[in-house]
């Protein structure tokens, strides 16, 4: 469960590291428990710009009860925007990140500036070390005397940003101690700064992932309308140009050519995006004869045991991303044996026999592997069984792979038990960042 009390998110989902032994082995939940104890009594504070929708969001969620049990003091605040004129400007700021080329004005900036430092008079920061999530509340930094370390973990793909507008954050970015991504190929080259690489996990606990009944699945769709009569192809996004859901008409329209199914868009609309409902209604054009005739079903419910039905009943998951921070929906679909087919973006491309089908968004390779075999119980769903992902996957949300300023431990354990699943992944070695002794 979780509330706003004021600006502060407060989250107790009932979950405890313990319940993570049987997944993540002993090795991993111990060693937690040995380097979190020399944190005991810190304090540390997390800011972003929504608790609800999205991975960043679900990602911090889970985390911030684990931090909370095995000792340390985890507090997580929500950034409020000035109307909906901030978060227009900081989803194009996000869109500008991810390649797209977009001019921004000096009154744009000056009201990002001005809406950041009107919540810095909301919210007292006293705590041992800030981690600041992607680009809303990055210029925090600016409106605070700092006396303990400030991290800034980006969640998007930084691969190929618009320089003027890279240009412009990084002066925020350049007054912080550590940045934190998700994948090499995000570093920014000329920055002074250790870039950390932490890569997202799912929560394999959470309502999202956590194993469903033939009833509770059957009772969910049957609720949301959704008709099992022909083999489900689904994607599970935000209503986002990134995410390509125009995209995903188009290969669904040509893979009913040869295939008789039906195609299921599930995303919550973000407080934080307000582009998303412009891009429902475009794709709702786009599919209306498909609409009409019950083959494609558009839902934005925020319900995440209907994600984790959608999934667990597809023959086939679909993430055509153009662009990705990490691409967690892709990991939900193995987690839960099914076949996923994914463009290769995002913070997980390197090739793993078995685990996916990681391919160029091209409509004939989704035509094809659909048709081996529909109904989804052949090779293709094979394949995603095998494969269901390991501990770098699914774990405890991102604690034992947190940022080493934490010291939080899980960094030389990866690679162990269960991980014959995975690509071995570079580890990253760097100095901690000291936070102040504890009372």
């Amino acid at each position: 469960m979780a509330y706003m009390d004021g600006i502060t998110c407060i989250c107790d989902n009932g979950r405890t590291l313990e319940d993570h032994r049987p997944i993540v082995g002993d090795d991993v939940v111990s060693g937690i428990y040995r380097k979190a104890a020399a944190l005991r009594g810190k304090r540390i504070l997390h800011v972003n710009s929504t608790y609800q929708s999205g991975g960043v969001a679900e990602m911090i969620l889970s985390l911030v009860p684990l931090m909370n049990d095995v000792g340390i003091r985890t507090q997580w605040n929500i950034l409020t925007g000035e109307g909906g004129d901030f978060f227009t400007i900081t989803k194009n700021f996000h869109n500008a990140l991810q390649g797209q080329a977009i001019s921004f004005s000096d009154d744009e900036k000056g009201l990002y500036l001005k809406t950041n430092e009107c919540f810095s008079g909301q919210m007292e920061i006293d705590h041992d070390l800030v981690v600041i999530h992607d680009p809303q509340p990055l210029p925090l930094i600016r409106f605070y005397e700092k006396t303990q370390p400030w991290v800034w973990r980006c969640h998007v793909d930084l691969s190929n940003p618009d320089p003027a507008l890279w240009e412009f954050l990084k002066n925020f970015v350049l007054d912080y101690d550590r940045m934190v991504i998700s994948h090499e190929q995000y570093r920014r080259r000329g920055m002074p700064m250790e870039q950390w690489i932490c890569r997202p996990a799912i929560d394999p606990l959470s309502e999202k992932n956590r194993d469903l009944t033939d009833a509770e699945i059957a009772g969910l769709l049957e609720k949301y309308n959704v008709p099992t009569d022909k083999p489900l192809v689904t994607q599970i996004s935000r209503f986002d140009k990134w995410k390509d859901p125009e995209g995903v008409v188009d290969v669904f329209s040509r893979v009913r050519e040869h295939v008789d199914c039906r195609l299921v868009l599930c995303g919550s609309m973000a407080p934080d995006d307000p582009e998303g409902w412009a891009i429902y209604r475009s794709v709702e054009e786009k599919a209306r004869e498909f609409i009409e005739a019950g083959d494609v079903i558009l839902i934005t419910a925020e319900d995440h045991l209907l994600v984790n039905a959608l999934q667990r009943a597809s023959c086939v998951i679909l993430q055509k991303s153009l662009r990705e921070g990490f691409g967690l929906t892709v990991t939900e679909g193995l987690w839960k044996g099914r076949p996923v087919i994914a463009s290769r973006v995002g913070g997980d491309t390197a090739p793993d026999r078995g685990r996916r089908d990681r391919v160029p968004p091209r409509p004939d390779r989704y035509r094809r592997v659909c048709l081996e075999d529909p109904a989804g119980s052949g090779e293709p769903g094979a394949r995603g069984g095998a494969a269901r992902p390991g501990r770098q996957g699914a774990r405890p949300a991102e604690l034992p792979d947190h940022p080493p300023p934490l010291r939080l431990p899980g960094h030389a354990e990866r690679g162990a038990r269960r991980s014959e699943h995975l690509t071995a992944k570079k580890r990253h070695t760097t100095p901690p960042i000291h936070l102040r002794a504890g009372p």
